[in-house]
């Protein structure tokens, strides 16, 4: 290994390891790893899974593709025999664009695991040239600009010769693909993520200090950004473009594909397995069945095998999720696929005389999830209870009519990025312990639950979060200028900004905090609270959530009585990066959304994997968590789903009756008070997010909010027997393998795709 990265290096810079910077190692790496990849053959087999999503959230790659070749420890030791740090190396990388939250991270896991089980099958996405956007903080506000990640030497590969006409009404574009190499953990073989995007795309029409643009201009904006805001009638045109533009190259994509293999188009469901990540690939259903017209398919054959072919994964329950499009708007867009949709639709009305399970309803509107139930033949969700939910109640008219549609896949993450890369120390450790099998074998974990009460072990474990808590204060230090304190409790809640998720409910109990030690009662052990977020950009509320953090951070920081024993921080530009360092330094993982709204959350997974200890909510896979680690190993508090869902049903939470109470009122109405408006508050933003919360309150803050304060200090109390908070997070990493996505994936497969 030192010889050819030696060679490499001598050949395009003239010099050595020792006498080369960064910036030249990273490119030597980096190239030295494309063409280790280009050597492997794609995954052989007569079925080919085709994944589509609108997020690849990959993470930076360099060390991801060297720890799935099998090359990592022998970079790695040949980098520090000559004095270099490949973890300098890394942060050279730039972050690819081309996602935002859980669901664009599960795909990438998903598209690792895939590859690692030696399953055919590639992503299918777009080329977002500046992603969702750049989070900056200023004057205690989250402000948007653009971020770029594609230079002349990156991680994607141009594929010349492939290329296809997308029409629109307004005319028909030319598509370019590119393509990022997939391998598998230890696989020998590669798979792809096709990215299309189109030549005519001009990044220069965004300003340097924005994210604003033309969104008239398709040609020029079509893959500028992921989830172009869509608060006016252009913004949503945009999506429907981009949505279409993807499963259209994608489609087309599949079809070539099986041409070229001679397979019989007429078999397509048994050579082609396609999974609709979420809502927004749903029109690949309506195009599909009007590109396999085009090959002289007739209508009945051409919905019956696409129906067979395709397959749709439900992640929320959240309305506004669920895509519904107006008819006008996809007329103006793509009218060629108005009729497919509209006999779509006549033939449920013919079967079914529920109005609610129609494609389109009495407003004209489509319903992109009822078109993916219908003509599709699995519907999966990503929890044991939200698959519940979705049977039970928010799908159960579609349930009564498929139920054996119906199937759970709960979610996983792929150990080797949240445990291998991201967490060295602790691996090193596991692998002391028990060995590697679990690299492959994720529920070898368990082996260590033999070390549960070996105090030496243990007092290893605390000995490795310490280590991490330092490592995430410096990073924060550098890339922040924050002070973090690593002898204090690393409390942590990072995920996308939603009202859902209770940010704010959070914020509340930061207050009370803050005034429980102005009052007297300083904690035992110091507490920082880190968050970390995005709001997108017109999502008001949640932006003002964000300003109150920011606010909080000011105030905690600044106040000599509070600042020793309290602080709350965020992470500004929260990234896949900025992950690897927090995850495993994080104690208390802060899993709290409302019941029955989070389909499953993969932050929970990633922290008890690197042994943080839950405080949630009976929600998502906190229920599995709960169920695998035991009551005594996780902190549950709040209202559970059946009282919430009722709540909803009879319009009977009444948010300004929890105000009444002054223990709430007092911690509510510090949001407008002198403290925050001193600590930069803005009076427009903190008023508004007040008047939200005391009049509406949809996620119901204040249903739980003192069940969570309570159990909350209880959770700090039981911090301070430490030997018993190891033996906890020991539990929580033993019991971690049953949320690898290797696990997911060999589900999906044996249960939908069938590759094997």
């Amino acid at each position: 290994m030192e010889q050819r990265i030696e060679g490499l290096l001598k050949k395009k810079y003239g010099h050595g390891i020792k006498e080369s910077s960064n910036i030249e190692l990273f490119d030597i790496l980096m190239h030295m790893t494309k063409d280790e990849m280009e050597r492997h053959p794609a995954v052989p087999g007569k079925k080919k899974l085709y994944y589509i999503s609108a997020e690849f959230l990959m993470g930076k790659l360099l060390s991801n593709n060297l720890i799935n070749l099998d090359m990592y420890d022998d970079v790695k030791e040949v980098l520090n025999r000559n004095g270099k740090n490949i973890e300098d190396i890394e942060e050279i990388e730039l972050e690819p664009s081309l996602g935002n939250g859980g669901l664009g991270r599960l795909a990438a896991c998903f598209l690792d695991s895939i590859a690692t089980l030696n399953l055919p099958g590639d992503g299918i996405g777009l080329n977002y040239h500046y992603g969702l956007f750049k989070q900056i903080f200023s004057k205690n506000l989250q402000k948007e600009v653009k971020n770029p990640w594609i230079t002349e030497d990156d991680w994607l590969v141009k594929r010349e010769g492939v290329s296809f006409e997308v029409p629109f009404r307004r005319g028909t574009v030319k598509s370019v693909m590119y393509d990022i190499d997939i391998p598998g953990y230890k696989a020998g073989t590669i798979n792809k993520l096709h990215l299309f995007d189109l030549e005519s795309v001009d990044d220069k029409i965004v300003g340097e200090d924005s994210i604003s643009f033309d969104k008239k201009d398709i040609e020029k904006n079509l893959t500028l950004f992921l989830y172009p805001d869509d608060s006016d009638r252009e913004g949503l045109l945009l999506r429907i473009y981009q949505q279409y533009f993807m499963v259209s190259n994608g489609a087309q994509l599949i079809l070539k594909e099986m041409k070229e293999k001679g397979y019989n188009l007429h078999e397509l469901d048994k050579h082609v397995a396609i999974q609709i990540n979420d809502t927004h690939p749903s029109m690949v259903i309506p195009e599909l069945i009007r590109l396999l017209q085009n090959e002289g398919f007739k209508l009945d054959e051409a919905i019956d095998v696409v129906t067979k072919t395709c397959a749709y994964t439900n992640h929320t329950i959240l309305a506004e999720a669920l895509e519904k499009w107006p008819m006008d708007y996809l007329e103006e867009v793509v009218p060629h696929l108005i009729p497919i949709i509209r006999e779509l639709d006549n033939r449920v009305r013919e079967k079914y005389e529920d109005k609610s399970v129609r494609i389109i309803d009495d407003d004209l509107r489509v319903h992109m999830a009822h078109m993916d139930i219908h003509y599709g033949h699995s519907v999966n969700g990503v929890a044991a209870l939200h698959t519940q939910i979705l049977e039970d109640t928010e799908l159960n008219n579609f349930y009564k009519i498929y139920p054996e549609k119906f199937n759970n896949k709960t979610n996983g993450i792929t150990f080797r990025r949240w445990l291998v890369h991201c967490n060295p120390y602790l691996t090193a450790e596991i692998k002391k312990l028990i060995g590697d099998d679990f690299l492959k074998n994720a529920d070898k974990l368990e082996d260590l639950m033999k070390y549960e009460n070996n105090e030496e072990v243990l007092n290893r474990l605390g000995k490795i979060k310490h280590e991490n808590k330092v490592a995430l204060a410096n990073y924060f230090k550098e890339v922040q200028g924050e002070e973090l304190n690593p002898d204090s409790i690393f409390d942590v809640q990072v995920k996308r900004l939603h009202e859902y998720k209770r940010q704010q409910m959070n914020c509340l109990y930061a207050i009370y905090k803050y005034l429980d030690i102005k009052a007297g009662n300083k904690p035992k052990t110091p507490i920082t609270m880190i968050f970390g977020a995005k709001a997108a950009p017109a999502y008001i509320i949640a932006k003002d959530i964000i300003h109150l953090i920011l606010c909080l951070s000011e105030l905690t920081k600044n106040d000599p009585d509070v600042s020793p024993y309290f602080r709350v921080v965020m992470a500004e530009n929260y990234n896949v990066t900025y992950a690897g360092k927090i995850i495993p330094a994080a104690e208390v993982s802060e899993q709290i959304s409302l019941a029955s709204k989070e389909a499953s959350g993969t932050s929970n997974m990633k922290f008890m994997l690197n042994g943080a200890l839950t405080l949630g909510t009976e929600d998502g896979a906190n229920v599995e968590i709960r169920d695998l680690v035991g009551e005594d190993n996780i902190y549950i508090f709040g209202e559970k789903k059946d009282k919430v869902i009722k709540l909803y049903q009879n319009s009977s939470y009444d948010a300004s009756a929890y105000v009444k109470k002054p223990a709430i009122k007092k911690l509510v109405d510090f949001i407008i008070g002198d403290e925050i408006m001193k600590a930069g508050g803005n009076e427009e933003n903190l008023k508004r997010l007040h008047h939200e919360l005391i009049t509406k309150d949809y996620f119901m803050t204040f249903l739980d909010l003192e069940d969570y304060i309570e159990k909350k200090e209880q959770v700090f109390k039981d911090y301070e027997n430490k030997k018993e908070w190891n033996r906890k997070a020991l539990v929580n990493i033993a019991k971690a393998g049953f949320f690898s996505s290797d696990r997911t994936i060999a589900q999906y497969n044996e249960d939908i795709w069938k590759l094997r």
